[in-house]
Order: structure tokens, then C-alpha cells, then sequence
């Protein structure tokens, strides 16, 4: 794993690099990080899938609240109060449009390195992240081959930048992951966004898995092993599938 920083049009954003042995070039996946924010285990998440073969971006969405220190998803998911802290100094400062400005970079970055194939990308995202994974490959349409969101939140809704309205620009392979019981991404919810994908003729495939939301990251209370190792299997399988061909 590497560091860089990356300047966006906000400030300087630092970002993880992960790539598999050897020189390369590989292909490359972008990863959007869930809505605790950096920490072990969301870098876990780069390394593994570097060792499956691919060059991996990590950027910290958060870089406009400044430095914090890693946070831990079991005092966030159980205390109130840092929940508070979560919310307001760190998810007011994201949202659909500042972090596309922000992957508009991450995706120039991408294209400027020399051990990166030269083409499209892929993207994964979770939480947070699986919502601004989906928004991406409406916004990049061009740029993306491959999109993955695992219980991601609020994909379909009434509001005027859902990214199920963005449906219609995607044209990468999709995949979307859900959870059980997930107030963020319900079933009818899921049925929205099935509609709009299938309206749209968009390649795609939407599952629930018998886990809870936020099953893939090892520190939350709510990992599950076989759910995440199903993730791993459905996240390689997209990828070799779009990015190897």
C-alpha cells in the first residue's frame, strides 16, 4: 500500500494505493469508502482486491472535515452521540455533486498512471459509498465499465438527485447488493430501482443478502463472514468479467 494526495478542486485528498505484485499495468478499481470513514478494515477492502489483480484507488471522501483519527463502527453504530459527530462534521461535507467533482479527479488520476490499463474503470462502494458508486456510473458513463454498490443506502428515492433517475446514462454492468431489514434500502425501494435499471435496458443484477446492513467490513457488529465472502466472489466476478475482456 502507497499514499499520495490528490488535489480536487476543494483541497488536497488523501488517497490509498493498492496494487497486486509484479509491474503491471493492471486494471483499475476505484473504492468508495463507507460512512465511517478510513480505518483498517476499508483498507482491508484495497488489499484484497489487489491481490485479485487490479490496480486499486482508496481516496478519504472525508478530507474536507480535516484529520481525524480512525473510527470505530461499534461505538458509531451504538453511541448517540458520536453518531451526531458522524453526521454533522462529517457526512455535511459530502454529497452527490462535491464528490463527483472529487471522482471526475480520482478518475484523471487514474488515467495518468502508467500501471493502470489503458481504458475504463471499474467501481465498488459501500454504505455511503455504494450510493456514490451508482451515482458514478451515471455521471461517468464514459469512464466506467463496471459498478458495484453492497448495502448501499438510499439508491431510489423522491428526491431530485436519486441515482436511480440517473438510470438512463449508465451504461456499465451493475451490480447491487443489498441487506436485510435495511431501512436505508427497503424492498420497494429496491423494486424502484429495479424498474428503472430494467426501463433503461441497463446490464445489471440487484440481490439481498440474508445479512444486515454494513455485513462486508470486519469491525462492524453486524459482519457476517459468508456474506462477505459472497461479496468477494460477485465484486472479482464483475470486474474480470467487464475490465479482462
Amino acid at each position: 500500500m502507497n499514499t499520495t494526495v490528490i488535489t480536487t478542486r476543494d483541497g488536497a485528498c488523501p488517497a490509498y494505493v493498492f496494487t497486486p505484485a509484479g509491474t503491471g499495468p493492471w486494471p483499475a478499481v476505484l473504492v468508495f469508502m463507507d460512512g465511517v470513514g478510513i480505518r483498517p478494515a476499508m483498507l482491508a477492502v484495497g488489499e484484497r482486491l489487489a491481490k485479485s489483480g487490479y490496480y486499486v484507488l482508496l481516496p478519504d471522501l472525508f478530507y474536507r472535515a480535516g484529520p481525524y483519527a480512525p473510527m470505530d463502527p461499534k461505538v458509531v453504530f451504538t453511541d448517540p452521540e458520536q453518531r451526531k459527530v458522524l453526521m454533522g462534521k462529517f457526512f455535511s461535507t459530502i454529497g452527490p455533486e462535491p464528490t463527483m467533482a472529487d471522482t471526475g479527479t480520482f478518475l484523471d488520476f487514474l488515467a495518468a498512471q502508467p500501471q493502470v490499463t489503458k481504458g475504463k474503470v471499474g467501481t465498488t462502494g459501500y454504505c455511503l459509498g455504494g450510493m456514490m458508486s451508482l451515482i458514478a456510473a451515471g455521471t461517468f458513463p464514459d469512464r466506467i465499465a463496471a459498478t458495484a454498490s453492497y448495502h448501499g443506502g438510499r439508491l431510489a428515492t423522491d428526491a431530485p438527485d436519486s441515482p436511480h433517475l440517473l438510470a438512463p446514462k449508465i451504461t456499465s454492468k451493475v451490480y447491487v447488493a443489498g441487506a436485510i431489514e435495511d431501512a436505508s434500502f427497503p424492498d420497494e425501494m429496491k423494486a424502484k430501482l429495479h424498474a428503472a435499471l430494467t426501463a433503461a435496458k441497463v446490464d445489471f443484477t440487484i440481490e439481498t443478502y440474508q445479512a444486515k446492513h454494513g455485513w462486508v467490513l470486519q469491525d462492524t457488529p453486524v459482519w457476517d463472514q459468508a456474506a462477505e465472502e459472497r461479496h468477494w466472489t460477485t465484486l472479482v466476478g464483475l470486474m474480470d468479467s467487464t475490465l479482462r475482456r
